[in-house]
């Protein structure tokens, strides 16, 4: 009878894993202006650090491994920076470009990592930190590689309150704006991996989840990984182990409360993912576990008795990189936004000319651009990047074509550049419609691509 019933397991990888994580908090007086309704361009203090965390991957020693990078930062405001930095992680540590998924987790409260705002105030300070920034991500990666130890990476879906929709009608201008909107509901799916050595003790803690770090707005003027930071500290506090945040697909997810001054809204924020991470570890079943059906026991009711036992995960590791051809609105060439943002004399509209500069000059002055996008499997479970800001449906549609296996699911990632809405909103007044460099399909065409790579 017992083979008539299935087996109940996580998703789960067995091989060599390393953690390692540094802090890369940025000098106060740094240039950091986030906010186009911001009155101040560099923080004048620290709320919590800012991290960045390492977690490597190998079948076993002699392969080359995947990294995996997580950083408190907002965006890449230009592309050279981000892959250069990069480029110098793959050549220190011999690996191929679809080996490394550096990941942001998009803090709005944190420096700009973008060289062409030298001249800004606080601007002198971005050349120096990025360079150190990038010695400190090889620093970890080779730390991380020289700390693996023989591991199991198993994964679980949680659920997590934090998100709320942010696409809000304004019914007087016939418009969205930014913000709450309680008649939508929003993904609250949680993912959480647990690294666990040949003891089972704790050695790292992943966190997948889909909701933009803007507690903290305009009014902020501390440098801050908002909700991420409590979250972790959170995390690290109870597993005494490392915690690699990994932004979701939160392209209209937002915490209801947001856009405040106040570091503790964040600090809430914060404890609401860290203890839905909590909960989510403690109903975990144990290393390398599986439930399997034993006995029928007659009581008042017949009763099904499921017991624990053991089953190895798979070591397999594989890794892609493929481009997705997507077509450019009609937009502005470089030289007439350029134009426009050196007559612009409001502070809020030089910000948006100087945001749309910074993305037409990334992706150049075609009618189509190549956006890469990375695919991962470990075991039986997948992590997917890709640099732009998408949509909950991405997610959404790789977990329920693969499940029950795990999805990561990740926005930011090598890279950024804009927003990728369904098609059917592009013909609303909608911020991320317009901020978007991407034609309508853009998204569906991401999420075909990535259908088509995980099934290969």
């Amino acid at each position: 009878m017992q083979g008539k019933y299935p087996t109940y397991k996580h998703s789960a990888f067995s091989g060599l894993i390393g953690v390692a994580q540094v802090d890369v908090t940025p000098p106060a007086g740094i240039y950091s202006r986030n906010w186009g309704a911001g009155k101040y361009d560099t923080a004048e203090g620290v709320h919590r650090p800012l991290m960045l965390t390492c977690f490597t991957f190998q079948s076993e020693k002699k392969e080359t491994p995947l990294v995996l990078i997580s950083a408190d930062f907002g965006v890449w405001g230009r592309a050279e920076d981000g892959a250069a930095l990069r480029n110098e992680i793959l050549a220190a540590l011999s690996l191929s470009p679809s080996q490394l998924m550096f990941c942001l987790s998009h803090t709005h409260s944190g420096p700009t990592l973008n060289r062409d705002d030298a001249n800004r105030q606080g601007g002198e300070y971005i050349d120096s930190y990025i360079r150190d920034l990038q010695r400190s991500a090889i620093a970890a990666a080779q730390d991380a590689l020289f700390s693996a130890v023989p591991a199991t990476l198993t994964w679980h879906y949680g659920s997590c309150k934090l998100a709320t929709d942010r696409d809000l009608p304004d019914p007087v201008n016939h418009r969205f704006v930014v913000g709450f909107n309680p008649a939508n509901s929003a993904d609250d799916t949680l993912l959480v991996g647990r690294i666990t050595d040949e003891q089972d003790r704790i050695r790292g803690v992943l966190v997948n989840y889909a909701c933009h770090p803007t507690t903290l707005g305009w009014g902020n003027r501390l440098i801050s990984p908002d909700f991420v930071g409590s979250m972790r500290e959170l995390v690290q506090a109870e597993t005494h182990a490392p915690c690699l945040f990994l932004q979701g697909a939160s392209g209209e997810l937002a915490p209801a409360e947001q856009y405040v001054a106040a570091v503790e809204k964040a600090d809430k924020n914060g404890r609401v993912v860290g203890y839905s991470v909590m909960a989510t570890l403690e109903s975990m079943l144990a290393p390398k576990t599986e439930l399997s059906f034993s006995r029928i026991v007659e009581s008042g009711a017949p009763l099904a008795v499921w017991e624990p036992t053991p089953f190895q995960p798979s070591g397999e590791v594989s890794a892609e990189r493929v481009d997705v051809a997507f077509r450019l609105k009609s937009l502005p060439s470089l030289a007439e936004i350029e134009r426009l943002y050196r007559t612009a004399e409001d502070r809020v509209l030089k910000e948006r000319l100087w945001r749309q500069r910074c993305i037409r000059k990334n992706l150049g002055d075609g009618d189509t651009v190549q956006v890469p996008l990375w695919a991962w499997k470990l075991g039986d479970s997948f992590l997917v990047g890709q640099p732009n800001e998408a949509w909950s449906d991405f997610q959404k549609e790789l977990r329920r074509l693969f499940s029950p296996a795990a999805v990561a699911v990740m926005n930011l990632t090598n890279g950024s550049a804009g927003y990728l809405p369904p098609a059917e909103w592009y013909d609303k007044d909608i911020y991320q419609v317009w901020q978007s460099p991407f034609a309508a399909g853009s998204l569906e065409k991401l999420i075909q691509t990535a259908i088509h790579t995980l099934r290969k």
